[in-house]
């Protein structure tokens, strides 16, 4: 490393949604969502590096290579915002699987977003970071602070949660790539005719009485993209029952698909699952606010000056 290199490796981690409503088609374009995130402990990693005073210059590394990459977008977009200049580089490794609404892409996002203003010493206020998290994605905001949160709006307008007791949970993920593109146009016709306010009345009873009134993780949770979806992957839904069929406490589809995700009341309920799902079934935990920021503040902490600030602050800003 040279003098004025700065490095950090840090992960993006994945998500799941506990809950997913779609209300309706929105003016602009967008639709109306009601739904639940959590951090879980599946993660992408990315190494950044910056080098000021070099010549202005943005490479990204991707493995496997993916087009519109989310990471560079995310990099320029920030450059452009604060006038950084120097060197920046980029690799990516892909953990997270793509398609499966997990969140990868977003989150990858987020961490440049978190990254590179403590390597470059930038500050950014809170609102600009949510600006730019937006542009750049509809669930980009949400990895900006992790833990559990509602989303509504786009999925854009984040609140924190209560976080659950210590909980297990197994993802089964399917080769099944679903478009959500496709999803959305599937689910166009199923809302016609539907009540807004009877979702959003149902969505509201369901979160005071499984996330705020519950205290341990929900039994239940609704996933509007399921009908559309098992409808034309069949598969998936064969997954869901051999989950509940497994023990498992509470089961649904993540995001538009294709990740189904169990819930277990106990470590040995989890474990004895995975061996039933052999390698379609990955292990991994909860990830509350407060360890998902912890993560961060160690990642970055040559970086950042020491406290509990957040976002974090770059010891480098002048």
């Amino acid at each position: 490393m040279t003098a004025a290199e700065r490095k950090a490796r840090v992960r993006a981690l994945a998500k799941v949604n506990l809950d997913l409503r779609v209300v309706g088609r929105r003016p602009d374009g967008y639709h109306e969502l009601r739904t639940v995130y959590q951090t879980i402990s599946l993660g992408d990693e990315l190494e950044l590096s910056y080098r000021p005073g070099h010549p202005d210059r943005l490479v990204v590394e991707s493995q496997p290579v993916i087009e519109g990459n989310l990471v560079a977008r995310a990099a320029e977009l920030l450059m452009e915002r604060t006038g950084l200049r120097g060197e920046v580089h980029i690799r990516l490794q892909k953990n997270i699987p793509m398609g499966a609404g997990l969140g990868g892409g977003s989150s990858d996002a987020a961490a440049v977003l978190l990254a590179l203003p403590a390597l470059a010493g930038v500050r950014l206020e809170t609102e600009t970071l949510l600006e730019l998290a937006t542009q750049l994605g509809s669930d980009v905001p949400f990895f900006l602070w992790g833990g559990r949160a509602l989303g509504i709006g786009r999925g854009s307008e984040v609140y924190p949660l209560p976080e659950t007791r210590q909980a297990w949970a197994l993802l089964v993920v399917s080769p099944l790539h679903v478009s959500t593109r496709e999803a959305y146009a599937d689910l166009g016709s199923a809302l016609t005719g539907q009540s807004g306010e009877r979702i959003i009345n149902s969505f509201q009873s369901w979160l005071w009485s499984q996330i705020l009134g519950a205290g341990s993780i929900p039994e239940t949770g609704s996933n509007d993209f399921e009908s559309v979806v098992f409808r034309r992957h069949p598969a998936l839904a064969r997954t869901k029952d051999e989950l509940r069929a497994s023990g498992a406490r509470c089961a649904l589809m993540t995001g538009s698909g294709s990740a189904i995700l169990g819930l277990f009341a106990t470590r040995q309920r989890a474990e004895r699952a995975l061996g039933r799902f052999g390698d379609r079934a990955i292990k991994v935990s909860l990830v509350s606010r407060a360890r998902y920021q912890s993560w961060w503040r160690r990642w970055l902490r040559p970086h950042i000056v020491a406290g509990r600030h957040w976002p974090p602050q770059s010891r480098y800003q002048k």
